[in-house]
């Protein structure tokens, strides 16, 4: 398949990788990367948890909901989406149905080891992140699976080793070019 042409779409909890991983995969590829949280923050004129904090999260859904319906499927790119892009079906379905969807798979515990210092994701701060992470978890596994044409585990590997994983995945499918996979593979 030419590259070109291939819309993936990076899915998982906050913190598994899914922008940088998207980023470098882009780049690699010769793809436009975009990250939708960072396209609604510009939608939305301030960061996203402002607006969670003053118009609530299903307020945040319907902003994400037109980001997903707008961006998912536009050739030739590879879109972060944030951590609950697939709470809602409508978003699954055009995700699963326009683009080819990696899902970036971590733990709760290796999440909250990534994580346990940030302070901009509105949905963990909370008393118990680790509590909170496992619950989104809970919630969200079967949700990325259903979205998902391919899960790739995240927790250990480097952004290299990721990016390698998720090529691996693609080549096998048809989708990239083994040359186009690999030409690439030593820049960073």
């Amino acid at each position: 398949m030419n590259a070109s042409l291939l819309s993936l779409a990076l899915v998982g909890m906050p913190g598994c990788g899914k922008s940088t991983v998207g980023r470098h995969l882009a780049r690699q590829l010769g793809l436009t990367f975009v990250d939708s949280d960072a396209e609604i923050e510009r939608r939305i004129g301030m960061p996203i948890r402002d607006f969670f904090a003053a118009h609530g999260e299903e307020a945040f859904r319907d902003v994400e909901q037109a980001a997903i319906d707008e961006l998912a499927g536009r050739p030739a790119q590879v879109l972060a989406t944030g951590g609950g892009a697939v709470l809602r079906p409508s978003n699954r379905d055009a995700l699963h149905s326009r683009s080819h969807v990696v899902y970036l798979r971590a733990s709760p515990d290796e999440l909250h080891r990534r994580l346990r210092h940030d302070t901009q994701r509105p949905l963990l701060q909370v008393d118990d992140p680790l509590e909170r992470l496992r619950q989104l978890y809970r919630e969200r596994d079967p949700l990325y699976r259903r979205a998902a044409h391919f899960v790739v585990e995240s927790a250990r590997p480097s952004v290299h080793g990721l990016i390698v994983m998720v090529l691996m995945q693609l080549e096998l499918a048809g989708l990239v070019d083994p040359d186009q996979a690999t030409s690439r593979e030593g820049r960073g």
